[in-house]
């Protein structure tokens, strides 16, 4: 069982950032990959980055290229995702999942946080 608690979400102007955090913990959880999805309001889950196990490589979804970054903290067991230059359709609920490959496809995800609110306005 892997435990992926996240935090860091708020309210934000169009153009702001803020930076998301995911700890993780539990039985095997190095062994899996990390990524952030998203849910906006009316719509279905999507990724949005992914890192692969140590860090090495970084994917990003079209959507937030350029925007986001994502990283990890191996030592304090903790995922982060930078947010840059935000926009109103960056507004969602967003979680941090632990995927069984190093995917944004949502049939590889195993485990899922409780998500942290995201809201941005113009």
């Amino acid at each position: 069982q892997v435990q992926l608690v996240e935090s860091g979400g708020g309210s934000v102007q169009a153009g702001g950032s803020l930076r998301l955090s995911c700890a993780a913990s539990g039985n095997g959880y190095p062994r899996y990959c990390l990524a952030w999805f998203r849910q906006a309001p009316g719509k279905e889950r999507e990724g949005v980055a992914a890192i692969s196990p140590g860090g090495y490589s970084t994917f990003y979804s079209d959507s937030v290229k350029g925007r986001f970054t994502i990283s990890q903290d191996i030592a304090k067991n903790t995922l982060y995702l930078q947010m840059n230059n935000l926009k109103p359709e960056d507004t969602a609920m967003y979680y941090c999942v632990a995927t069984t490959e190093w995917s944004l496809e949502i049939k590889a995800v195993k485990y899922w946080g409780q998500g942290t609110q995201v809201t941005v306005s113009s």
